[in-house]
């Protein structure tokens, strides 16, 4: 082990690593987009080959046995990755360039396994009759995931899913350091992102019992995830981000902070 720590800061500024490094933040970049692309279309119902209410069937118990498994196994990677403490050890094995991409890679890769895995219970709970208000509902649903790609280009897109390390690296440019912005809808919600996502996720005309345990499971996640986020905003912006907690709502706009 000791000699992978004396090679590798080496052969990680050498011009093929930097390359092969670009390589492979382009392609875990492109996994991503097709997967968010798949998730669209599985929770939506529209397209894909296999959708939150399809599938292999099986007992209801089984079903959200499976189900809460495969939810948990992308819920602790996608949490765990993202800590501080987790990337001070994991970067001394993985090259501090392609980290992002890693993580986004591996996230790309439960909610693969959850597509595919993914038991349906297909029980009704609500159904919306009237066909244009359906139409409506679903555009409500794709509303929540424009607002999802708009959120991740206010920030920074390219560095949220790793492509700006990556080129960075490759052209021998230091990265800006962080600093705390509020652009757009930030000034209206703290987490517009995480919103799109609770629209994206509740706004169906046909809602099922494996869908609701999706969309609940997924809403009480992102509010574990804000709480573990902001932790570490505040650590790194101090009073600036404790005052933006105060005037600006987590979630719902135009309401009292929380």
């Amino acid at each position: 082990m000791s000699q992978v720590h004396t090679i590798g800061p080496d052969f990680s500024g050498s011009r093929l690593f930097k390359f092969i490094a670009f390589l492979y933040g382009m392609a875990s970049y492109l996994v991503f987009f097709v997967t968010i692309l798949y998730a669209i279309g599985f929770v939506m119902g529209l397209v894909v080959p296999k959708t939150i209410d399809t599938g292999t069937n099986t007992s209801t118990i089984e079903a959200v046995a499976i189900n809460l498994l495969l939810m948990s196994l992308f819920a602790v990677q996608h949490s765990v990755m993202a800590r501080k403490g987790f990337k001070a050890w994991w970067t001394q094995y993985v090259p501090k360039p392609i980290e992002r991409s890693t993580y986004v890679l591996a996230s790309s890769a439960c909610l693969l396994l959850l597509f595919w895995q993914w038991r349906p219970i297909p029980a009704v709970v609500w159904l919306v009759d009237d066909p244009d208000l359906a139409v409506a509902v679903a555009v409500l649903s794709l509303v929540g995931w424009g607002l999802v790609f708009i959120s991740t280009f206010l920030i920074n897109h390219f560095e949220l899913f790793g492509l700006s390390q990556v080129v960075n690296h490759l052209v021998d440019k230091q990265a800006a350091p962080p600093r705390f912005r509020t652009p757009l809808l930030y000034k209206f919600v703290r987490h517009p992102l995480y919103l799109g996502f609770i629209i994206a996720v509740w706004a169906a005309p046909v809602m099922t019992v494996g869908h609701l345990l999706f969309s609940a499971v997924i809403t009480a996640y992102i509010l574990v995830g804000i709480w573990l986020e902001e932790r570490d905003l505040v650590e790194m912006f101090g009073d600036q981000y404790r005052e933006y907690k105060q005037r600006v709502s987590m979630l719902i706009p135009w309401r009292k902070s929380w």
